[in-house]
């Protein structure tokens, strides 16, 4: 970060070994209550201190958003955080960034009509008894962490040939850095999808208000009553988020689509047809085959998906309720 002539405090360097710091700092007159946290999305957290860390950390110098940084200030992370200690007028909290399970340099089939790299990130809120992604759920320490830094280059050597960057898990909208995430993929030139269950409507707002995505997909898992989603996600459901999430999308602010994963015996055609009445999306509503190749539930492997031909049908008949 270049020094920069505002009469601010120094800043220390505190990440180390692949974790960060976010750091809360007393306002000006330093006086409690009045504190912010200082979150600086992929790159090193500055912690304001006039003297070098651990490690012989290098000072620098700059307001708290200089020019050219991706500095934010954030409300407080809504996961508890290991705190780390105090010093001086610092408290110190420890935030690991998001971990990256996989990475697909080029797909053809998960953002409709582009040539897209994608992203894995790991765990879900929903247990969907044919996730086929389940591993990634249940158990992400599976797969090696990739560094952002190492996906970054090959992206940029990719820019003539793909059109975005899908985000996908595993739900990508449980860690509260997404939208740092999504700001440095950006920042190399590139759109980004979002792949998302709508559970965190929060989420989808402040990355639509901050227009950080250029296209939303977002699962809609059976009809939306309590009884028939729970069946569909394997979990109690509180219907109110995903409610909000159809109506954040459908204000329009940002280009999305509704996915149904339609399975034999979880779904008829009579609840495709209650899922596009209610949504009323015409094209956007999308209806995608079961795979059951490797389902969370071991029993969903004995069933046979819809015949193509036939679902084709039923999609193009609710793609005319609008």
């Amino acid at each position: 970060m270049p020094e920069m002539p505002c009469g601010q405090r120094d800043w220390e360097k505190v990440e180390k070994g692949g974790s960060v710091r976010v750091e809360l700092r007393f306002g000006h007159n330093r006086r409690p209550g009045r504190g912010f946290l200082l979150q600086h999305p992929l790159h090193p957290f500055y912690r304001h201190r006039g003297r070098r860390g651990k490690g012989g950390d290098q000072l620098e110098r700059g307001c708290p958003n200089p020019p050219g940084s991706e500095a934010a200030f954030v409300p407080p992370h809504p996961v508890p955080l290991p705190f780390l200690g105090e010093r001086g007028r610092v408290r110190v909290w420890k935030l690991s960034m998001i971990e990256i399970k996989g990475f697909l340099e080029t797909s053809f089939s998960d953002w409709q009509g582009k040539i897209c790299s994608v992203l894995f990130l790991p765990r879900c809120n929903f247990r969907c008894p044919y996730c086929h992604n389940h591993s990634l759920v249940f158990h992400p320490e599976q797969y090696a962490t990739l560094p952002l830094e190492d996906i970054l280059p090959r992206l940029h050597a990719l820019r003539d040939w793909i059109d975005g960057v899908c985000l996908t898990g595993g739900e990508p909208t449980l860690h509260a850095d997404l939208p740092l995430l999504v700001r440095k993929i950006k920042r190399y030139g590139f759109s980004v999808k979002l792949d998302t269950n709508g559970s965190n409507p929060t989420m989808l707002e402040e990355l639509i208000d901050g227009g950080e995505t250029d296209f939303i997909s977002m699962d809609v898992k059976a009809p939306l009553e309590p009884f028939r989603y729970s069946r569909s996600i394997g979990l109690p459901v509180n219907l109110k988020p995903i409610l909000d999430s159809i109506k954040i999308l459908k204000e329009g602010k940002v280009e999305y689509e509704f996915r149904m994963t339609v399975v034999p015996g979880l779904h008829r055609e009579e609840d495709i047809r209650t899922v596009a009445s209610y949504l009323r999306a015409g094209q956007r509503f999308i209806l995608q085959h079961f795979n059951p190749e490797n389902p969370l539930e071991p029993s969903l492997k004995k069933v046979v998906p819809y015949d193509p031909k036939a679902l084709e049908r039923i999609e193009k008949e609710v793609q005319e309720m609008v």
